[in-house]
């Protein structure tokens, strides 16, 4: 079509053959294909090919130009070869070897969504939001997202030095890691105290609704839950049909998401089975700026149908679908397909989650009261009359002194779980019984 573009017939058919399937949807909806700026694709190829100062193979070069394309769509929209689909089915299954790091781009830079429970990013005290700079010596600028993570990835045991930014701070820092095996545990659970439990989602993997099932099932079985805790911090998200898996579990029924998109098979909607496998017990979700994706789903189902309180800080604000789509048995593109939507209509892209209860993470120290003299210590006193023992008071008070140091964003969602069963007790204690019916 354009022979003084090409040395040969053969590459004029191949960039028309890319130019053609990439269009394809153009042709369909348009009727046309723009050919102007296909004539200067061509163009482009063709000058690279012949002139670049090394040469590259035809089928390199348009590898190029199929990330180049993805790149500036946005930054979930990626090519993936061979290498890249197998580390996502590795983040999927939940173990893989490298940092530990959840990522995106930004600006030129990769950007730590969240870290990884147990993994050394975690250990080495990384944020979310922080930026990294550099790989080693390599200025990460200019890297592809994919590129970026190979580098990150390797060996167990192999150091890296990453060169992070951080917002507030006005220098960059280095950070020397070592790399290991991460094995995402996706679900774990405790007692907080008696009657309130606490699970913890660090990803949404294939298992986990299952495995949320069975830690509740676990809980329920050894005590009667008074509420329960569900901490989505630094949740980068992971496989949609996961997080309705968990969302509907705590309701009866509803919508949990729907998504909207251009493809015909991209609106859909998720709605949740009849039957709150907990009895609505109270609940209290914690979220922050790691919250991404999959845990905002959940969030924000919980919040529309006012069966939770979120609490903690705006979550990420990633409400977008990717579609996997082979182009090869090797290849694929993941490609940004639809938005989605909480019951109550929002789009969570780039705004997130707004909790009901905002409370930032911070390093909190509790008053040393132990000299404080009160009426039990004076000489002489008269002693409680009712003899209670106070040694589970204490007990509470020394775990809950541990809690509020460590973690004041738990600290808070178990003393709203504390007051929410108080009242609820309190008003049935004060409804006037039933009347008797003759």
């Amino acid at each position: 079509m354009f022979p003084s573009l090409f040395s040969s017939r053969a590459t004029a058919t191949l960039i028309l053959g890319v130019a053609l399937s990439a269009a394809g949807h153009a042709v369909e909806e348009q009727g046309e294909l723009p050919l102007d700026e296909l004539r200067t694709f061509a163009d482009v190829y063709n000058q690279i090919r012949q002139g670049y100062v090394e040469e590259i193979d035809d089928s390199t070069l348009l590898e190029y130009a199929i990330q180049g394309m993805l790149m500036g769509l946005d930054p979930h929209s990626v090519y993936l070869n061979s290498d890249d689909y197998e580390n996502l089915q590795d983040n999927t299954s939940g173990e893989f070897t490298g940092l530990g790091l959840e990522v995106g781009m930004e600006d030129g830079y990769v950007k730590i969504i969240a870290p990884i429970d147990g993994s050394p990013a975690a250990a080495a005290g990384l944020q979310s939001g922080d930026l990294i700079i550099k790989l080693g010596k390599t200025p990460v600028k200019g890297m592809t997202l994919n590129e970026a993570i190979e580098i990150m990835r390797g060996p167990k045991g192999t150091e890296i030095e990453l060169t992070i930014g951080r917002p507030g701070e006005s220098q960059p820092f280095e950070v020397t890691l070592v790399r290991d095996i991460i094995r995402v545990a996706s679900v774990r659970e405790r007692w907080l105290e008696p009657g309130y439990g606490y699970i913890r989602i660090a990803q949404f993997q294939k298992d986990t609704g299952s495995d949320v099932r069975k830690s509740l099932d676990k809980l329920m079985q050894e005590q009667k839950l008074k509420g329960l805790v569900l901490d989505l911090r630094n949740n980068p998200g992971g496989i949609l049909r996961a997080s309705v898996d968990v969302a509907g579990m705590f309701m009866n029924g509803g919508t949990i998401v729907y998504t909207k998109g251009r493809l015909a098979n991209a609106d859909l909607t998720y709605d949740a089975d009849e039957g709150d496998v907990t009895s609505g017990v109270p609940l209290i979700v914690l979220i922050n700026q790691g919250s991404a994706s999959a845990s905002e789903i959940v969030a924000g189902a919980l919040q529309d149908h006012g069966r939770a309180v979120i609490m903690g800080t705006n979550s990420f604000g990633k409400g977008s679908v990717q579609t996997i789509m082979p182009i090869s048995e090797s290849r694929a593109v993941k490609l940004t397909t639809a938005l989605y939507f909480t019951p109550n209509g929002r789009s969570i892209q780039a705004e997130g989650i707004e909790p009901d209860i905002h409370v930032e993470r911070a390093q909190v120290t509790a008053y040393d009261t132990s000299k404080r003299i009160t009426e039990s210590d004076l000489s002489g006193r008269l002693d409680n009359a009712g003899g209670n023992d106070n040694g589970d008071t204490e007990k509470h008070r020394e775990l809950s002194s541990k809690l509020l140091s460590s973690d004041n964003q738990l600290y808070e969602a178990l003393t709203l779980l504390k007051g929410i069963n108080i009242l609820g007790m309190r008003e049935k204690k004060n409804q006037p019984e039933e009347a008797g019916k003759s």
